[in-house]
């Protein structure tokens, strides 16, 4: 693994944070990027051989220049993890602004097309790659007052199978990996605005979330790290086009 050159975006934080790390302690090469400056300079306190860079992945003209950066610097990749999400809006769809529709899916799915579009070359150049994109749970299911969130995870899905069916000739791979609900700040967001929506306390949302799921527990950030780690060995070498959930097995998905 200490040979592996990775790219991951939205790694300031939480499941990206948790995925760069792993990936440094092995002795990867690890370029990163993110909104939050902050969270980015913890992460070079942390682990000086990350390189970071404060990227707003919806941004066209910011993506391509930090990865040709990257990729110049790394002199090529064999890991790409589009991580970058954001929750969305929560409100009924008759509620919802054409706007917030816009934002979500920007930074969930054309983020994703962004960073492939410039490493998927350079791949096929070398003969190989691995791509790893973040769906959702929700990408699998129906979810109530989250329809862009929803919808975009959805589309992960069909992009992912598709770049696999395009890239797979030059011996790149490309999944997708659904996590449940992920124990952190983002989720705890989640839980606050469905309560401020619905009128319920934050405890009887988690509650609910957790009871839909056989393991009636939610993710770890380790636990998604755990996969990308595998995905990206060798022992992953003939895995591609696979929408792969870790959320202690989802039986019915959240609602009202």
């Amino acid at each position: 693994m200490s040979a592996r050159r990775i790219i991951i975006t939205a790694a300031g934080s939480g499941i990206g944070r948790e995925i760069a790390v792993r990936f440094a302690d092995e002795g990867a090469q690890v370029h990163v990027c993110d909104v939050d400056r902050d969270g980015l300079d913890q992460i070079t306190s942390q682990h000086p051989n990350i390189q970071t860079a404060e990227v707003d992945v919806t941004d066209e003209t910011a993506v391509d220049t930090w990865l040709r950066a990257a990729l110049d610097d790394l002199g090529g990749c064999d890991v790409l993890i589009n991580n970058a999400g954001i929750a969305g809006p929560t409100a009924a769809v008759e509620e919802m602004s054409l706007a917030q529709w816009r934002q979500c899916l920007a930074v969930n799915l054309d983020a994703q097309m962004l960073t492939c579009r410039r490493v998927v070359p350079v791949m096929k150049a070398e003969g190989a790659g691995c791509i790893i994109n973040m769906s959702s749970t929700a990408g699998l299911f129906g979810c109530p007052f989250r329809t862009p969130y929803a919808a975009a995870k959805w589309a992960v899905i069909g992009f992912t199978k598709s770049v696999a069916a395009e890239a797979g000739p030059y011996n790149i791979r490309c999944n997708a990996i659904c996590p449940g609900s992920v124990d952190g700040d983002r989720m705890d967001r989640v839980i606050a605005a469905e309560a401020a929506k619905t009128g319920k306390s934050p405890k009887a949302v988690h509650a609910e979330y957790t009871s839909g799921t056989s393991m009636r527990r939610f993710a770890k950030a380790s636990e998604i790290a755990d996969l990308c780690q595998y995905l990206a060995s060798d022992a992953a070498k003939f895995i591609s086009g696979q929408a792969i959930p870790v959320d202690g097995h989802t039986e019915t998905y959240h609602s009202e």
